[in-house]
């Protein structure tokens, strides 16, 4: 009688429940439903982040050539600036070419213009454009953007002060 009795308590302390299993698995899920949407929206800024530095260091990239050459757009000998482009030149993204320099989830253009009347000055716009994953979840800034005079702007339905 003894015997029966011990093994029947041994069968009850063996494992989990399914009620108990369920419990934890919904907790899981909680969780996960709250911290999923965190960690994208960190990574999303995360992601601007980076691509706003290469604009920062296109931007000076254009100052230093503009410092030689007393315009944006070529040289005194008429070669045009490496990185002028729509896309810009593989061969001259700077370090804003690599995955993990944002060269992934940002395609970057610089456009410079001549400087030949009032109309046309010697200008500037370093332009970063979201791809892929970066440009469905990326709503709220979009398109980043820096001039010659240092202005600022993004095309998605934040501020220039939530984007920058």
């Amino acid at each position: 009688m003894k015997q029966i009795a011990h093994k029947a308590a041994a069968r009850q302390q063996l494992g989990f429940t399914l009620i108990e299993l369920m419990i934890v698995i919904a907790i899981i899920a909680i969780i996960a439903a709250i911290a999923y949407p965190s960690y994208i929206k960190s990574v999303v800024k995360t992601k601007r982040a980076a691509a706003e530095g290469c604009l920062s260091e296109y931007a000076n990239y254009m100052e230093r050539f503009y410092t030689t050459n007393l315009r944006y757009d070529k040289d005194s000998a008429g070669t045009a600036n490496p990185v002028v482009g729509s896309p810009v030149p593989a061969a001259n993204q700077l370090d804003c070419s690599t995955a993990q320099n944002s060269g992934a989830d940002y395609a970057f253009t610089v456009v410079a213009t001549a400087p030949n009347a009032a109309a046309n000055p010697n200008t500037y716009t370093v332009t970063a454009t979201p791809t892929g994953a970066q440009l469905s979840r990326d709503t709220q800034c979009g398109t980043l953007s820096i001039n010659q005079v240092g202005t600022r702007t993004e095309s998605g339905s934040g501020t220039v002060a939530d984007c920058w």
